[in-house]
């Protein structure tokens, strides 16, 4: 009985080595995420303005 009991809550528990392929199963598609992001979409180029406050110019 208490082998039985045993048995099946080590059966429950996860593997360290499935632990590891979920893990790098989730690195791979963000992976892959950011690298079709990098390449498939352009970015659209625009004017920047940036207010720079008098007070942090250099004084003559």
């Amino acid at each position: 009985m208490l082998q039985r009991a045993v048995a099946s809550r080590v059966a429950l528990v996860p593997t360290v080595f499935r632990f590891f392929i979920v893990v790098a199963i989730l690195a791979g598609i963000a992976f892959a995420g950011v690298f079709a992001l990098a390449t498939l979409v352009e970015p659209q180029p625009r004017e920047m303005t940036v207010t720079i406050p008098s007070s942090r110019l250099p004084s003559k």
